[in-house]
């Protein structure tokens, strides 16, 4: 995708719909100038001090006003695209907002492609390309953890850890170079003990770096908890109870749940993503086995399974088949309608939580040991960051294993020359991870999933 960087850009920054107020960000060299022919009642936008706030109108190309607004001036490098930037904040319909942006590209602007104002921002400095995607993270963002985390990460830490590893790495191989370079002189230098010795504190970092990307997943996307079971023991009505909404379906007649319902919930921070899936059983009706087969899949591929039996009927030799088959997976045995009976289990695999979703006791304990079963097996961070990238982490995982086959070469008596190699590979590897060796091709892919006015 080719993007002449020079022009200056236009865009609707405000999400789409009505709204109270709409924003149309104008950016670059021409900003100002644009400002001027839009703003009407408002003087000269170009004389205005950085950072001001002025009254006026918007006015159309016959001197109409289209919309009253507010002109905030925010000249480079102090605004987010450290460029020259002019906001036009109007009435937040799509028409005014259509207009004014369609005037202000008659006027000289173009418009802005997704993700090209965080684009401008990276290449001028204002922001790296971790921080870059931690924005994305704040849109998107689930719960209220995981807002905080991006919040972090566009604060710059994960680019301080990353450049801190970077230093580590650089300074490794100055040592290793100087030798090759300098045989003769007399300065400092390490033995291959104390390459290996560095070496290892570089894996044992990368690789607890790595480990937290299965906890910033969970942050990131959610936890999917699958609710399956044998059909009428509650399940449609845990989900409803667990929502505090009628979200499923619920009635006395197997089979009602054809097809996974979902809901979304906050436990302490994180989100759960809750699907309500079929009863699983063997049934002749084709529907209905259609959507015992789709239930089998979500299973499969759930962070967590909360398995559930009804207190009354209590542990059946299909549930502990069901719970043998999937002992491999994280699980919680769920006992409901404790209000018709007293749930125990003499023996499970699973930790036990105890329900009844007509009276809503223990949905509190079930949402936190949903949450606790899906951290248990993703590892926590000393300093409470994690990798929420897919691209970042594989970037990681691939720096860990050059400093792997850094020291299996060391190990083996490989020259100081081929020893280098791998480490400048994984110097340059984790520099992607923050834009410092990161080329256009790259760029264009990374910011071209960021959403319009982005």
């Amino acid at each position: 995708m080719h993007i002449n960087e020079s022009q200056t850009i236009a865009q609707i920054i405000t999400a789409p719909g009505k709204g109270a107020v709409g924003i149309v960000r104008i950016s670059g060299d021409q900003a100002l100038t644009i400002a001027d022919t839009l703003a009407g009642g408002s003087g000269k936008i170009s004389q205005a001090a950085s950072h001001t706030i002025h009254y006026g109108w918007v006015a159309g190309r016959q001197g109409e006003p289209l919309d009253e607004a507010l002109f905030m001036v925010m000249r480079g490098p102090r605004s987010y695209t450290g460029e020259d930037v002019v906001e036009v904040q109007c009435h937040g319909g799509p028409v005014a907002l259509g207009e004014i942006l369609r005037e202000t590209c008659a006027h000289g602007a173009r418009l802005a492609e997704a993700g090209e104002f965080s684009r401008r921002a990276f290449l001028n400095g204002k922001l790296d390309l971790s921080q870059a995607e931690a924005i994305m993270d704040l849109v998107e963002a689930k719960s209220d953890g995981a807002l905080k985390l991006a919040a972090r990460q566009k604060s710059g830490a994960t680019a301080q850890l990353v450049d801190g590893l970077r230093a580590r790495i650089l300074e490794l191989i100055a040592y290793i170079q100087a030798d090759l370079d300098f045989p003769e002189d007399d300065i400092e230098r390490l033995d291959r003990a104390t390459y290996r010795q560095r070496a290892e504190a570089l894996e044992k970092d990368l690789a607890r770096l790595v480990d937290t990307a299965a906890r910033g997943r969970l942050y990131r996307e959610g936890i999917t908890v699958a609710l399956c079971g044998r059909a009428n023991v509650g399940k449609s009505s845990l989900l409803n109870a667990l929502t505090g909404r009628n979200t499923a379906i619920v009635t006395n007649i197997p089979g009602t749940t054809r097809d996974s319902v979902e809901a979304t919930v906050q436990v302490e921070g994180m989100a759960l993503r809750l699907v309500d899936t079929a009863g699983l059983r063997e049934t002749d009706d084709l529907v209905e086995q259609i959507g015992v087969d789709r239930a089998r899949d979500i299973v499969k591929g759930a962070d967590v399974i909360a398995y559930c039996i009804d207190a009354p009927t209590g542990l059946t030799a299909e549930d502990k088949a069901f719970i043998d088959d999937h002992a491999d997976q994280v699980g919680l045995l769920v006992i409901n309608q404790t209000d018709l009976a007293e749930g125990r289990v003499t023996a499970s695999p699973w930790p036990v939580v105890t329900t009844s979703a007509l009276s809503g006791t223990g949905m509190d304990d079930l949402g936190r040991a949903l949450k606790a079963a899906a951290l248990k097996e993703a590892p926590a961070a000393d300093n409470g960051l994690y990798l929420t990238n897919t691209r970042q982490l594989a970037l990681a995982e691939t720096a860990l294993q050059d400093i792997r086959q850094f020291i299996t070469a060391l190990d083996q008596g490989l020259s100081d020359d081929l020893l280098v190699i791998d480490l400048q590979h994984a110097w340059e590897i984790l520099g992607l991870i923050t834009g410092e060796t990161a080329a256009d091709d790259l760029l264009d892919q990374i910011f071209s999933q960021f959403c319009l006015g982005k």
